[in-house]
């Protein structure tokens, strides 16, 4: 068995500033995820005849059939064009929180360079 021992030197304002970017960090992660709670998305197939909303944090909020298009559907049709716009729905939220933690990230690194000593 092969032991390696990793060492690493900082000073106490080192820990503490490592420490503040990490709380730093999380402060920011969960202000976007209280703007992706209020950020709406949706989804919808056969021309809007089936709508389904949901936040940017992927949390299904209504789904929508008009009325005409329930009662002259049968279940398989009704099913499939659920799983539709249900996908669609949450493709549209997975993009919006893709591009709010891009630009989260983004922000970060720039105070996150010199972390660990480069």
């Amino acid at each position: 068995m092969v032991e390696i021992s990793i060492t690493i030197h900082r000073s106490p304002n080192q820990l503490i500033n490592m420490f503040d970017k990490i709380m730093e960090a999380q402060q920011k992660a969960d202000e976007v995820k209280k703007r992706l709670d209020a950020i709406s998305v949706t989804g919808s197939a056969e021309g809007g005849k089936i709508t389904v909303s949901a936040n940017g944090n992927k949390v299904i909020q209504s789904i929508a059939i008009e009325e005409g298009f329930f009662k002259q559907a049968d279940k398989e049709e009704l099913e499939e064009l659920l799983i539709v716009a249900l996908n669609k729905a949450l493709e549209q939220a997975d993009n919006v929180s893709q591009s709010e933690m891009a630009a989260i990230t983004q922000q970060m690194f720039g105070g996150l360079g010199n972390l660990f000593g480069k």
